[in-house]
């Protein structure tokens, strides 16, 4: 008698597996492609510039101070050759604490910008797939296989509702990046 009741309750497992609705939906390109990225792209772009801008002064003034020393170490007294190398150790050192403290906070920065981002996409994804009656919902980005024909995809749906615009893909992405990289790096002057 056991044995048939597990027997009925494997097939009745079966059965309710195979009446679930699958869907996919790639969950990394949404998250790219969404418009508030472009925005914290740009605020991240902008906290990154002013951080670069900030470890370049204290480069320039660890240069400029290792010029100086490499110029008259041979002219100071000890005492004052000791103070100018430790001088110079504090500046690299300040140089290397900002470098990791300004890697740390634009790290923390993207990830207080992507958060609203990744659950207005999840948020999303999940209206969608109730409204369509599906039960299982995976990410295509991370997939190692799946069927496409055997899944209903959100992605279009999805893209719609986020405000994605058509025609847009992450290569269209990566080119806009490219060239918004190509258009902010200095114009060699023209040779003569």
């Amino acid at each position: 008698m056991k044995k048939i009741f597990a027997i009925a309750a494997m097939a009745l497992m079966t059965i309710a597996a195979s009446a679930q609705k699958i869907g996919h939906v790639n969950f990394t390109e949404l998250v790219q492609l969404v418009p508030e990225a472009d925005e914290a792209r740009a605020t991240l772009q902008a906290v990154s510039k002013e951080a670069d801008e900030t470890l370049q002064s204290f480069y320039e003034e660890y240069q400029t101070k290792l010029n100086q020393y490499q110029q008259k170490q041979s002219s100071w007294t000890p005492a004052i050759k000791e103070a100018k190398e430790k001088e110079l150790m504090d500046i690299q050192q300040r140089l290397q604490e900002n470098q990791q403290t300004f890697q740390q906070e634009i790290q923390a920065k993207q990830n207080e910008l992507m958060a609203p981002i990744y659950d207005k996409v999840q948020e999303t994804l999940k209206k969608l797939a109730k409204e369509q009656g599906i039960t299982v919902l995976f990410d295509t980005s991370s997939a190692v296989y799946f069927d496409p024909a055997t899944t209903v995809d959100l992605t279009a749906a999805a893209r719609k509702v986020l405000g994605i615009k058509e025609g847009r893909t992450l290569q269209s992405l990566q080119e806009e990046l490219q060239a918004q990289a190509q258009a902010q790096q200095p114009q060699a002057a023209p040779q003569k």
